[in-house]
Order: structure tokens, then sequence, then C-alpha cells
């Protein structure tokens, strides 16, 4: 036997794949199923073997390399959460996809909690729709009540109201003074004489000051569209109009109070002081500033011309009468007059978190002097702030005297051109005979 015949008798007894062996005499004999087990075998334990490697580089979040390099790796911090998002909404938290069947899943009250958060970051209110209270009027107290104050009752329950007017971007940055004013839509020549003297917009020393106006709409329907469109003409100039769908009136003046600080609660993180006035006021912010320069970061703070036991008023011929009926109790709580106050950004949200708790009350600064007693939180008198004017004879020359103003923080009462005259004279080159320090 040559060589050739052996190398060829090995090949044909060989089992090469796709070549059937033959028997001795020349035939062809079946073809075991050896091969093709062990083959099967084979991939099977490849295909085992990737997906155990596959889940157990999901399950500790390393890198494919990682897993194959075979030495410990670091524990990776934990992914950060997602932000709630809306019902809608068709992304999911995939970071929960692996945790453990033992934790706790979030109740549907949380899960409610967290859509609220999130819808909460714009003013969620677009309709006005409110109905009278007609249980009220079945009720004797409520049948002897002045009709005004049956008016107040019947809708005091319709705490909130759509915007007109909005002006988130205010709060876009950080604000160490954010200047808030009580006006009415046909009092735009008050407004400019803000804007002209202590409503300027600035920035001193890197601390922000922004101006806004706060106002409801025309009392009077007769006239309502004509100021509605100078009005919008006037926010499109100045940008610094906040207005509600609500009548502009003296027991509103608390609806205007309620919905500026669920605006703030809603629109600003970044807010370190609030000054709150009215728009026939004297402000220095120059000593404002000066009078702040001190105050720790997360004091409560709120200073302003405070009243301490004052009393309901029960002539009904006043302005600020309160029937018995709807204040029982002998003094109010400690509050400072609305012609001017600051308080603290953080504690403003407070209050507007207090404020859902209570029912309206047809004053606004008692209201808010109700809050601040629900927190606990004692409001801070301060001889810089004169809301009853710098002396409370009205006729005295002591109102108009220049010397005095360029020492306070906020005096009432000043009309436009009084307004401008004076400002124009405590920023003149003064020359008083002595200085009055009240910071």
């Amino acid at each position: 036997m040559n060589i050739m015949s052996v190398e060829w008798r090995q090949e044909e007894d060989g089992e090469e794949e796709g070549r059937a062996p033959r028997t001795d005499r020349g035939q062809p004999r079946p073809a075991p199923s050896m091969f093709q087990w062990r083959k099967t075998i084979y991939k099977t334990v490849c295909l085992s073997f990737l997906l155990v490697v596959t889940v157990t580089v999901l399950q500790r979040g390393m890198a494919p390399s990682q897993f194959m390099q075979g030495q410990q790796q670091k524990e990776l911090p934990p992914p950060e959460p997602l932000k709630t998002q809306k019902r809608g909404d068709t992304f999911s938290d995939t970071s929960t996809f692996w945790k453990s069947k033992n934790e706790k899943a979030p109740t549907k009250e949380e899960e409610e909690e967290g859509v609220t958060e999130k819808q909460a970051k714009s003013w969620d209110i677009t309709t006005a729709n409110c109905s009278a209270n007609q249980n009220l009027s079945k009720v004797e107290w409520f049948k002897g009540l002045e009709p005004n104050f049956q008016q107040f009752l019947l809708y005091r329950h319709c705490r909130y109201f759509p915007m007109l007017i909005n002006h988130p971007e205010k709060c876009s940055e950080d604000i160490y003074l954010l200047i808030v004013v009580k006006s009415i839509i046909t009092q735009h020549d008050r407004r400019e004489a803000i804007r002209r003297t202590w409503g300027q917009e600035k920035e001193v020393e890197g601390k922000r000051i922004r101006t806004l106006f706060l106002l409801g709409t025309a009392s009077k329907e007769e006239e309502r569209d004509n100021y509605q469109k100078l009005l919008d003409y006037e926010n499109r100039i100045y940008g610094d109009i906040l207005q509600w769908d609500f009548l502009d009136s003296f027991f509103n003046l608390t609806l205007k109070e309620v919905h500026f600080l669920k605006w703030l609660n809603i629109y600003c993180d970044n807010v370190r002081f609030v000054f709150k006035g009215d728009d026939d006021v004297f402000v220095s912010p120059s000593n404002i500033l000066e009078f702040l320069e001190d105050k720790t970061e997360g004091e409560d703070l709120f200073v302003g011309d405070v009243l301490y036991k004052a009393r309901p008023i029960r002539k009904k011929e006043n302005k600020y009468y309160i029937p018995s009926a709807l204040y029982n109790k002998s003094n109010y709580p400690p509050y400072a007059g609305g012609g001017g106050f600051i308080m603290a950004g953080p504690l403003a949200k407070k209050l507007h978190k207090t404020s859902e708790t209570l029912e309206l009350y047809p004053i606004d600064d008692v209201f808010l002097g109700m809050c601040l007693e629900v927190l606990k939180v004692l409001p801070v008198g301060h001889e810089g702030f004169k809301t009853f004017g710098i002396v409370k004879n009205k006729n005295s020359k002591m109102n108009k005297e220049p010397c005095f103003f360029r020492g306070m923080l906020v005096v009432h009462k000043l009309l436009p051109p009084d307004l401008l005259q004076m400002w124009d004279l405590v920023h003149s080159n003064l020359t008083c005979s002595r200085k009055l320090n009240v910071l």
C-alpha cells in the first residue's frame, strides 16, 4: 500500500461534515446524531453564558469590560431620581426596574402629591366659576349684616382667580429685594411716579432690586374695557404688572394678598426679601438695604409699623368697621400697617401655606397678622416705618420736612406730585441741622 492509498483511506474513513461515511462494501451508512447533539449543546451553553453575563452587567451597573476583568469594582453611586412627570408623559422612571420586591412602592397619595407639585409651577387657575354660598342666607345673624359684608361672606370661599397679566420672568434670577406695590387699574399716575422714584429696578453692589404692581380689574363695568386696554399698553411698555380677574375693591385687598403669596410660592424660589406697600407712600430703598445688611439668612423677619392689641372698630361709619358676627374677639393679633412692611422671602412662602388654612378676612393687614399668629412669628415694630405720617397730625409741618424723610424707610401718605417733589428734595444737596438716625 503506497502512501497515496493510505491518505485516501484516511480521508475516506473520516467523518467530514456534510459527507456520509461508507461501509466496507462501499454502501452509505446512516449518519450518527452524536455530532449534531454536541453542537446543539455547545450553542446552548454559549447562549446561556452570554445571557447570564448580560443580566449581571445590568444588575451591577457595570460595563462589560469591567465584568470580564475579574476584578472587584467599586460600587457606583445610585442614579439620580427622575423628576416627577405629568400623568400624560410617555417616559417612566427606569431606575426602579431592578429594585427589590421588598422595597415599598409609592402610594397613590404620594404620586398625586408629586403631580400637584409639578403642576404648581405655573398658575393653575383658569376659570372663575364661583357661586354664592346660599346656605348663609338662611342664618339669622347673616340677615342682620350690612350688604357689603353679606356680599363678602357669600363669596368668601372663592379664594383664587385666573391671571390676566403675568410676568414669571421677574423671578428668573436671584433677587435680593422684591418691591411689590398694591395698586388699582385707574391709578396709572401713581405707578408712573413710583417707577421714576423708589420703584426703579436696579442693582446695588450686586443686589438686584425688582418691582411689581398688583392689580385686579376695574370695579365699574362700563369703564372696564377702556381701562383694560390702557393697562395692556402700560404693561407692554414696562412689563411690571401682575393682574388677576377679580374686582378691585377694599374687601378684595385680602384677595390680592393671598394671590400674591401664591404667585410668589409658584415662581420665586430665589427672593431674599420682599417689601410690600401701597402706591401712595414714600420709600427709601437705600435705607431699606442698609437696614437689611445685618439680617441673617433663615430669620423669620417681618418688620413694619406694628399695631399691638388693636381693637376691632365697631362704628359702622368707619372704613374699618367689623361687625361682631364676623370677629367677636376683643383684640386683633399684632399686625403691621399695610402702608409698607418688609418680610423675608422664605417667610412669605410659609405665609402662603398658612393663609390657605384660614378663612379670608376683610382687612388684609389684620389677615396677615392672623397668619403670623398661627406661625408663632411676632412682627417687629420699627421707627423708620411711618404708615400714619411722620406725626399723626396731618397738618403738621413735620410731615413735609425732607430732613425727616431722609432718615425714614416708609412714610404714608404722598400723592404723585408730593412724592416726586419730596424725592427730589431728599436726593438734593440737603442741609439738615441734625441727622435723624432711626436705622
